[in-house]
């Protein structure tokens, strides 16, 4: 009984700091669970890759509010990303089902392979700031290649920082392309 009550008075003398930490459990438990669909997921490519017999380091990390897992290192890497990111867009989705059944919630973890991703993004953002910037000079409208969701919200991001256009998507998948426009 007296632990009990020592236990209480130890929250109620808590800092200013602490009771506020202590009134945000939902952040700290929407982060934990980002960590454990992270933990579970380089768990299910550590396997892969040792049934491959592939080298890659693992790196785990949470950003924008999802699980983000990295794997580098290895020659045969580029075999798991395969032409235009077809492989590990399938390797991404089957890692996020692996956490699903072990968490029973759907993931929106990302995966990216051989800095695949990190190289894909600064090429995309160049392409929607120039075609943006055609679309402005000239005062016609731009339809770019079909895209993955991936790239399309790429493209958006970097058409919106140009000032004068706007993009929107149009199509069903997997020929769904971004439209950029200049605003009238």
């Amino acid at each position: 009984m007296s632990e009990t009550l020592q236990a209480t008075d130890d929250v109620e003398a808590s800092s200013p700091a602490e009771a506020e930490a202590a009134a945000e459990p939902s952040q700290s438990k929407t982060e934990d669970l980002l960590v454990q669909e992270g933990d579970i997921a380089g768990d299910y490519l550590e396997r892969l890759l040792d049934l491959l017999d592939y080298d890659g380091d693992i790196d785990l990390d949470v950003e924008g509010g999802r699980a983000v897992v990295s794997i580098d290192g290895g020659e045969d890497l580029s075999k798991l990303v395969g032409p235009r990111g077809n492989v590990l867009e399938s390797l991404q989705e089957l890692t996020r089902l692996a956490v699903q059944q072990e968490t029973g919630v759907r993931s929106r973890l990302m995966l990216d392979i051989a800095q695949w991703r990190a190289g894909r993004r600064a090429e995309l953002a160049e392409l929607g700031r120039s075609t943006a910037e055609k679309v402005l000079a000239s005062g016609e409208r731009a339809r770019l290649h079909p895209m993955t969701p991936f790239e399309r919200k790429v493209v958006h991001d970097a058409v919106a920082s140009i000032a004068g256009v706007h993009s929107e998507s149009e199509g069903e998948e997997p020929q769904r392309r971004v439209i950029i426009f200049p605003k009238p």
